[in-house]
């Protein structure tokens, strides 16, 4: 083994994000146990946040009383924590590195629940079509 061939594998070992160097996972989650997270798991733990649970109950209220407002607001915040939860408003860096270390998960699957959230809200909460016969 030459010593170039040596110095990149050094090389490429010291870039490794691990937690112990990176310790992006005990700023994201504190909590986390060292297994990685899959997407059902990240689904979970951002359906487990409180703004997440107020829209889920404002969604229910919106779709109880068949509210065209409520529908709004709930659409709405339905994108806003999106773009919060997902970390769609940040750099990304740290994030990324997260996901490189595994403590952070593939947030795909809550992106396409709240679109369906979204779209089930709008759809419902719609004006109905009256016939106006004279």
């Amino acid at each position: 083994m030459g010593p170039v061939r040596r110095g990149l594998i050094c090389a490429a070992a010291l870039a490794a994000p691990l937690p112990a160097w990176a310790e992006v996972c005990t700023q994201q989650r504190p909590g986390w146990d060292g297994v990685p997270v899959t997407a059902l798991g990240e689904l979970l733990f951002l359906l487990q946040t409180p703004i997440v649970l107020i829209l889920i109950i404002a969604t229910a209220l919106a779709v109880r009383f068949r509210s065209e407002w409520g529908g709004l607001v709930v659409v709405v915040g339905w994108s806003l924590s999106t773009f919060l939860a997902t970390g769609w408003g940040s750099t990304g860096d740290t994030r990324a590195l997260a996901m490189s270390e595994g403590c952070i998960g593939n947030s795909t699957l809550f992106i396409l629940f709240a679109a369906l959230v979204c779209i089930g809200v709008v759809l419902y909460t719609a004006p109905l079509k009256r016939d106006k016969r004279e």
